[in-house]
């Protein structure tokens, strides 16, 4: 037998299960996996006999939940058994357990997490089969570029079910990371991210039984869960970006009878701007920023660092920002009357700028 197999616990989550999980049970057994650990997440009682039936004739270990609590709290109540009861397990196979995944894959991704102990191992579907039910490939495809985009994590299936963890970074990472349902799977591939851990990527084969309908994914409220981080980015920049509007454009009504618009700063064409517009934009910008600071550094990128550098770098980049604001609110649109209807235009484009550099460079852990 591979040493990996004795040493690999596969982990099944399932609500309601069918035949299939005990066949899948079955058939890990036979392939040489010894230990099975299966979570009952609050299933009716009249589909509890499969965890009895894997229990009784296969060894499997079962971890009763009494009701339903997600898909995230029953892989993280198997990964605390683990890490509290099982000293000879090194890593987690995560499989669904609707049978969409095959032997042969599974065991790919357990040879994997053995000989990778610092890396998490994915099993990517391939979403170009034209097989794959339409709101699978939508809502990976979607994902796939909106968390790329907002968190820099580039992976071809956010929501693969076919996961290797090593047991040093359950311990140390993915039994803290937060999520009781399925935006647990999002939330782990988001600390990978933060703490820089290694993904490793390998293809495994698609199969979709029964169109999906075996799946308990809520395209609504899990949606708004798994999305739930950049929501609140979302908010974050929507309310401090109301607020910094809110006083460009009530400083205009204050300050221009003491400063009136052809009051330049310089009169260069390229680099001359309106003292008026300088000034609305600085203390609009200021207020706003000290606001968005505090939001994103506790709230969204959840940093506690006590440090003053980071500070230090927001007002670096809220400075460069607001140089960029003031000379293209001035020279960029020209056809545009309103100064204030240029201002959100500019602004919103420079919004996706500002969020990459307050990830990649602001709020990164380090």
């Amino acid at each position: 037998m591979d040493t990996y197999k004795e040493t690999t616990a596969i982990v099944i989550p399932a609500l309601d299960p069918d035949q299939r999980m005990v066949d899948l049970v079955r058939e890990l057994r036979e392939f040489g996996f010894v230990n099975i650990i299966l979570t009952d997440d609050g299933s009716k009682i009249e589909n509890r006999r499969f965890f009895r039936e894997c229990k009784e004739q296969y060894g499997c270990k079962i971890i009763r939940h009494v009701v339903n609590f997600g898909k995230g709290m029953a892989l993280k109540s198997a990964f605390n058994h683990i890490l509290d009861n099982c000293p000879d397990i090194t890593g987690a196979v995560t499989v669904d357990c609707d049978g969409q995944h095959i032997l042969e894959d599974i065991d790919t991704c357990a040879r994997l997490t053995s000989e990778n102990p610092d890396k998490l191992i994915l099993g990517c579907r391939q979403f170009n089969d034209p097989s794959i039910p339409w709101r699978s490939r939508f809502g990976n495809n979607f994902t796939r570029k909106v968390i790329h985009l907002l968190c820099g994590i580039r992976v071809s299936d956010t929501q693969t079910g076919l996961r290797g963890l090593p047991v040093p970074l359950l311990a140390s990472r993915f039994v803290a990371v937060k999520g009781e349902r399925f935006e647990y799977e999002m939330n782990m591939l988001i600390a990978a991210r933060e703490y820089q851990i290694p993904v490793k990527e390998f293809p495994i084969h698609t199969i979709y039984l029964e169109g999906n309908e075996s799946s308990h994914f809520n395209p609504f409220l899990d949606s708004i869960r798994i999305y739930k981080v950049f929501l609140k980015f979302m908010l974050s920049s929507l309310s401090s970006f109301v607020i910094d509007i809110a006083l460009f454009y009530l400083l205009g009504f204050l300050l221009r009878p003491m400063i009136p618009d052809d009051v330049l700063i310089f009169r260069n064409a390229v680099f001359g701007g309106s003292l008026l517009t300088l000034m609305r934009t600085v203390i609009s910008r200021l207020v706003s920023s000290l606001y968005n600071f505090f939001i994103n550094k506790n709230q969204v990128f959840k940093n506690d660092s006590k440090s003053p550098a980071i500070l230090v770098r927001y007002y670096i980049l809220c400075t460069v920002q607001l140089i960029l604001s003031w000379l293209l609110v001035d020279h960029l649109l020209g056809f545009i009357v309103y100064r204030t209807v240029r201002k959100c235009i500019i602004d919103t484009l420079l919004f996706a700028l500002s969020f990459q550099i307050q990830r990649e460079w602001v709020f990164r852990k380090r």
